[in-house]
Order: structure tokens, then C-alpha cells, then sequence
């Protein structure tokens, strides 16, 4: 094995001694934290991207008073940044309003501080595969608030809209990217990090420009084909790709890399 690792794995602990970047804070975080642990990892909770408030905060604020009064019959969330809008408003959902959660990383998100989501893209874990499934189920005009980042596209509200359904769509935050310390900036530098997880686009952006030197043999694992086309357009050597847009999956195929023979490769 890659002695630079100090990494004797076992079936159990197949991270064992591994020290993973997280790149998001707050319950997500904490929860990708307890399951590294699992595994044998030392989690390294570093927040590469924060939410900024949106420029129009009275929008958003009378969207989410009309969604606490049951005005929509859905809301859509296409990342977990919006859960973190959400978690911080305090906004409350009501029973009768059914939430579209683009995959699994924002669905767990949801979950994690308490918010139900009824439907996630079976297959596609995109905008336009939440689209299509909710125009499938979804035959008669429907009240649908989508919150979004400044910059996405409104690809879902253009769908939803062609589709006859009510759109209103609102911008929830903006993406900024938060330093991060000294310490972790030089841990990364030296290989001192062996893994660092992509969760988004974002994600990757903020890794390229906050670590201009990242070492061959550290592992860049990507949360799905979608996150890892982001990564590679930012400018990432990607080396994991999760089979599914789910924590689970991407620390899984981090820890399958591990025990193979090519980490020692680092060409």
C-alpha cells in the first residue's frame, strides 16, 4: 500500500488513518463526519462555500410567508444550500405542501433538520429530472415555488411552466466561497489530506482557487457524474466518481480506491 497513507485497512476500517476534507459545515457536515468516523477516517470539517443572503430579501421573505400559509402545492429544491435558507428563516412547510428534493445529498439535508421531502429523481439527479417526474405526476396546474441560487439557470421553472403549472420562482441565496485557515490550507499542501470530498460545483471551484497545489496522491472524489463534469470544467483531477449522488456512495467508492493497488500509482 501507499506508505504515504500510513493506512492498514480492514474490512471494517477500510479508512483507517485516512484524513478526509469535508468541504460543508452544519448538520450535513456533521453527518458526513460520523460516517467517515465510521469507516476509520479523521474527518477534517472545512466549509469551502457558505450562503450569502439574496439581494431581494423581501421577496424571499413573503415567498416563505406565503409557503408557511399553504399557498404552493409544491416547493423545489434543486441543493442543499437552499435547506440551509430554510434552516435559518426558520420556515416552516406545511403538511399539505409535497417537496421535490433534486437528489440525496439535499433530501438528507432536509431531513437532517427536520423538513419532509416527498419526491427525489428516481434516475436523473438533475433540474430537468425533477421536472420531467413531477409533469408525470403531476397532470392538473400546481402552485409550485422553486428557491434557487443566484446563479442557476431556472431550467425547472421554465419546464414546470411550459408544463402549465404556477411557478414562482425566487432566489434564495448567493454562493460565496469562505477561506479556509492557514492550517488546513498547509495540511492540504503537503499531502497532509488525503482525500478531499466535491460536493458541487461550487465545491470545486472554491478547492482550485483556495488549493493551488494539491498533491498527486491525494484522492479528489466526486459526488456524482454531474458534480465530477463541474470539477473537471473548474479545473480538478478527479479521481473518485460516486456511483450515486448520496454520502454513502462516495465515501464508499473513496474507500474502495483505497485498497486497490493503483493509490500507489500517483501519476
Amino acid at each position: 500500500m501507499n506508505e504515504g497513507h500510513r493506512h492498514t485497512p480492514t474490512s471494517e476500517k477500510p479508512l483507517a488513518g485516512w484524513r478526509v476534507l469535508v468541504p460543508r459545515g452544519g448538520p450535513w457536515g456533521d453527518g458526513v463526519a460520523a460516517s467517515l468516523r465510521q469507516r476509520g477516517a479523521v474527518p477534517v470539517i472545512a466549509p469551502l462555500i457558505n450562503f450569502a443572503p439574496t439581494n431581494d430579501q423581501a421577496t424571499l421573505e413573503q415567498a416563505l410567508a406565503d409557503l408557511a400559509a399553504g399557498q404552493f402545492d409544491w416547493l423545489t429544491l434543486t441543493s442543499a444550500t437552499t435547506v440551509d435558507v430554510l434552516y435559518a428563516y426558520r420556515a416552516e412547510i406545511p403538511a399539505s405542501t409535497k417537496v421535490a428534493a433534486v437528489g440525496e445529498t439535499t433530501a438528507a439535508a432536509m431531513q437532517a433538520v427536520g423538513y419532509h421531502v416527498d419526491l427525489v429523481p428516481d434516475r436523473d439527479n438533475s433540474a430537468q429530472g425533477m421536472a420531467e417526474q413531477m409533469i408525470a405526476l403531476e397532470t392538473e396546474p400546481r402552485k409550485v415555488l422553486t428557491l434557487r441560487s443566484e446563479i442557476a439557470k431556472p431550467v425547472l421553472t421554465r419546464l414546470l411552466i411550459e408544463a402549465g403549472h404556477h411557478v414562482r420562482s425566487v432566489v434564495a441565496y448567493r454562493t460565496v466561497g469562505v477561506p479556509v485557515t492557514d492550517k488546513i490550507a498547509t495540511d492540504v499542501h503537503s499531502g497532509r489530506i488525503n482525500a478531499i470530498l466535491v460536493t458541487s460545483g461550487s465545491v470545486a471551484e472554491q478547492v482550485v482557487e483556495q488549493f493551488p497545489e494539491i498533491p498527486a496522491s491525494t484522492v479528489i472524489a466526486a459526488i456524482g457524474p454531474r458534480t465530477a463534469k463541474d470539477a473537471k470544467r473548474a479545473g480538478l483531477n478527479v479521481d473518485v466518481i460516486a456511483e450515486t449522488q448520496t454520502v454513502d456512495s462516495l465515501i464508499d467508492a473513496v474507500a474502495r480506491f483505497t485498497v486497490t493497488p493503483e493509490s500507489e500509482n500517483t501519476e
